[in-house]
Order: structure tokens, then sequence, then C-alpha cells
């Protein structure tokens, strides 16, 4: 596989690339033994949190810090990250070796997510500022916009209740770690005293995390003390 052409890369980014090895870099995954996104990822994952933040303190005048900073945790996430690259179909135009693509490498989650946010790297090294905020405004602008309260992280959540409640702070716990490095899956457990117990997967810990919270409030929705 020799790269996204030109107008692929133009058709996903809105712009025509000036320089086609980074949009090339920004799509190749370490296992093809080719310089990968990983440099690409930290900066676009900087440039997508710069342009969200500015974005909600610009749409969210009244909103106070700590409502801004959970509307961003939410809209910078990688699942967030993940379900806007499975909508452009990232993954079908990133370069695999031949075991990544047998392990699964094309469906996961974390690396659509990080190919993501490489692409929006190269998109502003390549064009500057206002071509990369144009792309995240047109893909995550009616997400923001649609947040009509602050969202809360469920890991939040979950511990505030245990404070009203006056019940011991949540404990997580790693069940178990599956998959290859580049494809892992995490299974983790939530206890919160001896009230309740849930787990959840994910392609991350903090992803486990976060699922395993989630099945711990529906539990306590449930509950009637």
């Amino acid at each position: 596989m020799s790269g996204a052409s030109a107008d692929i890369i133009a058709a996903i980014t809105g712009a025509e690339p000036r320089d086609l090895g980074l949009y090339h870099e920004a799509l190749t995954h370490g296992s093809s033994g080719a310089a990968d996104y990983q440099r690409l990822e930290y900066l676009g994952d900087r440039v997508l949190g710069l342009v969200i933040a500015s974005e909600l303190f610009r749409r969210f005048p009244r909103a106070t810090e700590g409502e801004l900073s959970s509307r961003l945790h939410v809209l910078a996430s990688g699942e967030t990250c993940a379900r806007i690259a499975q909508g452009l179909d990232l993954n079908a135009h990133v370069r695999f070796g031949t075991q990544a693509i047998g392990d699964g490498g094309r469906y996961s989650d974390n690396i659509a997510a990080d190919v993501l946010e490489a692409l929006i790297g190269a998109l502003w090294l390549d064009h500057g500022d206002e071509p990369a905020r144009a792309f995240i405004v047109k893909y995550w602008g009616e997400m923001i916009d649609g947040q009509v309260s602050a969202p809360k992280h469920p890991k939040a959540a979950l511990q505030e209740w245990a404070a009203a409640k006056g019940r011991k702070p949540p404990e997580y716990r790693l069940i178990r770690r599956e998959g290859p490095d580049h494809a892992p899956r995490f299974r983790v457990g939530v206890i919160v005293g001896k009230l309740a117990e849930a787990e959840g997967e994910g392609a991350s810990k903090q992803a486990a995390e976060k699922a395993a919270a989630i099945a711990m409030l529906a539990i306590l929705e449930g509950l009637k003390e």
C-alpha cells in the first residue's frame, strides 16, 4: 500500500495537501516499519485540545472553569476521536504491517483515534491554524453545541455519589489485559465499599474504568436504600 492519494487527503481534510508525506506519515502504523504517526499524534492532540477549548470558551460565556473542563474532557476523549475517525473510515487508509492486520489493527478504536489526531497534526503543519480549526469545527461543532449541560465523567459521577451517600470512594482494579500491544483489551472491576461491584471493558485502562463506572452507576440506580 503506497499511501492515500492527494485527492483522498483533500476529501478528508478539506484542503489540498502541499506536503503529501506528512499525511502519509499520519496514516502509517508502527508495525509497517516506516516512520509512523506517533509524533504527529502528539502534535495533533494539542491542536485539537486548544481549538475545542477556545470554541467552548466562546460558545459558553457563562460556563465555569470546571464546566468547560468537563466538556473538553468528553469532546477530546479517545472515544469521541474514534467515533469521528470511524465515520471518516480513516483506518481503511492506514498502512499496517502484516501482523497488525492479522491482529485486527484496522478495526482498533485506539488506532483510529490516534490516526485522527495525527492527521490534525499533519494538517496544522501543512496549512496552519485556520484549516486545522475548520476541520475540527466541521466534525466536532455539532457535538459542542449539542452539550446542553456540561457532561460529567462517569468516574466523577460515581465518586460524587459515594461521597453524597457517605460511602467509601470507589476502588478500581485491573482484572486482565489481553491482545497485542497495538490492539489491547482491558477489563477493570470497581467496588463501592461492600455495597456493589461491577466490571467494564475497553481498549485502554481508562476506557475500561469508565465502562466499569457506567455499569456501577446503573446498578446503583436500581438499588433502594
